[in-house]
């Protein structure tokens, strides 16, 4: 149901932008980000216990904004991302590596508040998956883990000029996402079952950059630095087949920080 979110924001559009809207100002391009992870879990569902080590990598999508008028602009971003990990569990000793596969989408209404300030509300999509196999302590051969999370995101960014061409910057929001994960494991094979659990992840974004204004070109490029921070809580666990809850704190933390750099061509309509 999450997911209808979206649907909901884009119907709000027309309520929120009291104006008719006879002309826009669009801006379409790219976006990458270098992040390097940071993960660590607390009694994790699916048997490990402890930090992983992750592989810095590139996430990368299209970005897009719509400017109805001189106070409401619609902004959307959409990443995507591969990255090596191993981890060793403190408690068997069990050394796994698998690649994980992330998703991160940002859909908000942004209005100004004064020449330097805006404020945005919106909606945020996380989501990440594995298919390749790796060892647990408990459940056997882990696959085919699928994560997804919907929620509200609200936040605040500021624009200071440096020169002519030349600006500062910055946001900095948070976000609630509700969602689900279920992973597949094969315990004493050939035997398999399926682990399925809701889920919460709240946190944070900032991002701070450089951004040049090339006038002839109609071109804008950024530069800077983003940090994500991710709180995940697990709950409504159970495991099939026999289908049976587990009762346990679930919960996990991830960091993804790094260098951006974006693109975009602007024109009107």
């Amino acid at each position: 149901m999450k997911k209808y979110l979206f649907l909901f924001l884009l119907l709000l559009i027309p309520v929120l932008v009291p104006c008719k809207l006879y002309a826009m100002d669009i801006s379409v391009g790219a976006t990458t980000w270098f992040a390097k992870v940071d993960q660590q879990f607390s009694s994790n569902f699916s048997g490990f216990d402890g930090e992983t080590k992750c592989d810095p990598g590139f996430l990368y999508g299209p970005v897009l904004s719509v400017k109805f008028n001189d106070d409401f602009n619609l902004t959307f971003v959409y990443l995507y991302g591969k990255f090596d990990i191993s981890e060793e569990d403190q408690l068997s000793g069990l050394t796994s590596k698998y690649k994980l596969k992330r998703k991160d989408s940002d859909l908000a209404l942004n209005y100004r508040l004064n020449n330097y300030f805006k404020a945005f509300l919106g909606l945020k999509y996380i989501g990440f998956n594995i298919s390749q196999q790796y060892k647990s302590a408990n459940m056997g051969e882990i696959t085919d883990i699928k994560h997804n999370g919907y929620g509200p995101g609200l936040g605040l960014s500021a624009t200071f000029p440096i020169t002519d061409n030349v600006f500062l910057f910055g946001t900095v929001s948070g976000f609630y996402l509700w969602g689900k994960e279920s992973r597949g494991f094969l315990w004493d094979p050939p035997n398999s079952g399926t682990l399925e659990a809701d889920s919460t992840d709240y946190g944070i974004n900032s991002n701070l950059s450089i951004v040049y204004y090339i006038a002839p070109a109609s071109t804008t490029i950024s530069l800077g630095g983003r940090f994500q921070y991710i709180k995940t809580d697990y709950r409504n666990i159970t495991i099939a087949p026999p289908r049976y809850e587990v009762d346990v704190d679930n919960s996990g933390k991830t960091k993804f920080y790094g260098i951006t750099l974006t693109a975009t061509y602007s024109f009107g309509i």
